[in-house]
């Protein structure tokens, strides 16, 4: 072992690059769908490695000096980014004809800047860098700081964060609701890191025990709190309807009322053996192929369809404005809709996907020819706001469209008065991928992290109920049509406060960055 990280570490020039790449890719085994997390205890020793021999030239200036640092995780970045997030491209070949071109920059530009946060993070990480356990903190305390920022800069795009690749199952999932993302993130790594002593031995009985350690108390708290009894008074009886509506289908007209009738038939059909007439029947995103405004009958239909007593939330776009002096306004939004074909309640999607819902800095792309980068009916504003919806059996249903799901905080902040985590998706956009199963995946996290039953339908999968442990209940697997019939539980509230996980989390990350810069500083006297 000594020898090979000997050889990694004296690596230069387009070998490291390559070999940094290499170790990104590879660690993308660990997120959904392959959930080979053991891959992990491979890419980021060797990243360790490469940091290792990341210097620069001692006449150098300091920043000349990070460069190395930089480069090599900035190549572990783009590895990790490109391998897991290539099936966005099949967004865009929806529509070929009118899309193709932005191919390119989808499945090469955007794993290119997301790579800057790692290229960050391995920068942080030599800042503190010692030869000993010392850099294994160092390196977790960039990445924890490096996927924190990724959560919010630049609209944020926490997509496949490194912390998921080590709860690839339920009993896996229950210590983030003690240390929520950012802490996750952080120990994640500086365990998947640990291996690295291996080579010089140094520390290496204290990397065994706090491996040992960390992995049993991650370990034995999922088992604890998943047999300990969920207690719930309350429970909602719901369909989670998946029509598995044809893309190139979705907004033609002359299929319209064809699609209608399919999200009708199934929502209407007698429920499955052993299941009571749902409360609450749940339909995807943008999953009305017409405008409300233009087709009141629609309603009336979706009146007649609703038993007394039920409740529809569906995913819809909604027209706002209209008027002589000032043109629509649209919105990605689910409705509630009541047994009398009224709507009761609206959400709009708050935190819309740039360049495939809206064009940010619209007049200076679009003097370039640039538009939106995937097919849809219209561009999309922003709604201002998001509130829970009143279910049937005096609950509180807090929604969100598509990938809002993915982000801890706002999940954290917006579902603080609900019951239960309402998700619609339109994933069809990237066909049988491991997109939607990643997407899954961290709505999944969401339902452990918060101890709320997630509802979550998509129009081509997957369709789910999860409980609040994070356990899959029932599921439609991708490109499946029909619907799911579930009796929920509904618990208590998450194990902390989204407060104080954030709080646990950011001093995990803090201890970290202590213990490397102690050390760090302890190597420079000891040279000195």
């Amino acid at each position: 072992m000594q020898r090979f990280a000997g050889r990694i570490i004296l690596l230069w020039g387009w070998r490291r690059a390559l070999v940094a790449f290499a170790a990104g890719a590879l660690a993308v085994l660990a997120q959904a769908p392959y959930d080979f997390f053991a891959v992990c205890f491979v890419s980021f020793p060797v990243l360790v490695w490469l940091l290792d021999g990341a210097t620069g030239e001692a006449s150098d200036g300091w920043l000349r000096r990070l460069r190395p640092a930089f480069a090599t995780g900035w190549w572990f970045g783009f590895g990790y980014f490109l391998a897991g997030l290539w099936w966005i491209g099949q967004a865009l070949l929806v529509e070929a004809d009118t899309f193709a071109w932005a191919l390119p920059f989808a499945v090469v530009g955007i794993p290119f800047a997301l790579a800057f946060f790692y290229g960050f993070a391995t920068v942080v990480a030599r800042l503190f860098w010692s030869s000993d356990i010392g850099r294994i903190a160092a390196l977790a305390f960039g990445f924890g700081l490096a996927e924190w920022l990724r959560d919010f800069l630049f609209t944020g795009f926490p997509w496949n964060a490194v912390g998921y690749a080590a709860m690839p199952v339920p009993l896996l999932m229950q210590s983030v609701s003690v240390t929520g993302m950012i802490g996750m993130n952080a120990l994640a790594v500086f365990v998947f890191s640990l291996p690295a002593l291996i080579a010089a031995r140094r520390h290496l009985k204290l990397g065994l025990a706090l491996f040992v350690i960390l992995v049993a108390a991650h370990v034995g708290f999922g088992y604890v709190r998943l047999a300990a009894p969920v207690e719930s008074s309350r429970a909602i009886d719901v369909r989670i309807v998946q029509p598995a509506v044809d893309l190139s289908e979705k907004w033609d007209a002359s299929v319209r009322d064809r699609i209608f009738a399919t999200l009708l038939g199934i929502s209407g059909k007698a429920p499955e053996q052993g299941h009571a007439k749902p409360q609450l029947i749940l339909w995807p995103e943008t999953s009305v192929p017409f405008l409300f405004t233009e087709r009141p009958d629609a309603l009336t239909a979706l009146g007649d369809m609703l038993a007394d007593g039920q409740m529809l939330i569906a995913g819809v776009v909604r027209e706002e404005g209209g008027s002589a002096n000032a043109g629509s306004r649209y919105y990605n939004s689910v409705v509630a809709i009541n047994d009398k074909g009224e709507i009761v309640d609206a959400v709009d999607k708050v935190h819309l996907v740039p360049f495939g819902e809206y064009l940010p800095f619209a007049d200076l792309f679009e003097r370039l020819g640039i538009g939106q980068l995937v097919a849809g009916p219209m561009n999309f504003a922003a709604g201002n706001e998001r509130h829970p919806i009143g279910v049937p059996g005096g609950l509180r249903a807090a929604p969100f469209i598509c990938y809002e799901v993915i982000f801890p905080d706002l999940v954290a902040a917006d579902a603080v008065s609900a019951d239960l985590i309402v998700n619609v998706t339109n994933d069809a956009w990237f066909g049988d991928t491991p997109g939607p199963y990643q997407h899954f995946r961290q709505a999944q996290i969401r339902a452990a992290e918060n101890g709320m039953p997630l509802l979550r339908a998509a129009n081509n999968g997957i369709s789910a109920v999860v409980d609040s442990r994070g356990r899959i209940v029932d599921a439609l697997a991708v490109d499946a049509r029909g619907a799911i019939d579930a009796h929920v539980p509904v618990s208590g509230r998450s194990l902390l406060s989204a407060e104080q996980r954030r709080i646990n989390g950011l001093l995990i990350m803090l201890l970290f960055a202590l213990i490397a810069f102690t050390l760090n500083v302890r190597q420079r006297l000891r040279v000195n």
